[in-house]
């Protein structure tokens, strides 16, 4: 069962990097948030996923509000954003 523990992590941290990338070189502030709001959710799944392999569920309320902050964040910056687009 480890072994699937293992690839979970390892495809969660691959996709943490390129999602790290997109977040460095996105050619808008929009993709910039998006991306920020996938590496938090990649955190969040990370987390689980440790927590799942070791039976441990001490980290659940932090996730609980890591991910209401999350989406608080996202819904924020896209109200920003949506102001920005009406300025213009």
């Amino acid at each position: 069962m480890s072994t699937v523990f293992t690839t979970a992590q390892a495809m969660i941290a691959a996709a943490a990097l390129l999602t790290l990338f997109r977040l460095l070189c996105g050619p808008a502030a929009l993709d910039r948030i998006v991306a920020l709001d996938v590496v938090v959710t990649l955190v969040i799944a990370g987390t689980a996923v440790h927590m799942a392999a070791h039976g441990d569920a001490t980290p659940l309320p932090v996730l609980l509000v890591l991910a209401l902050l999350a989406f608080i964040g996202s819904v924020a910056a896209a109200h920003l954003v949506e102001e920005r687009e009406h300025m213009r």
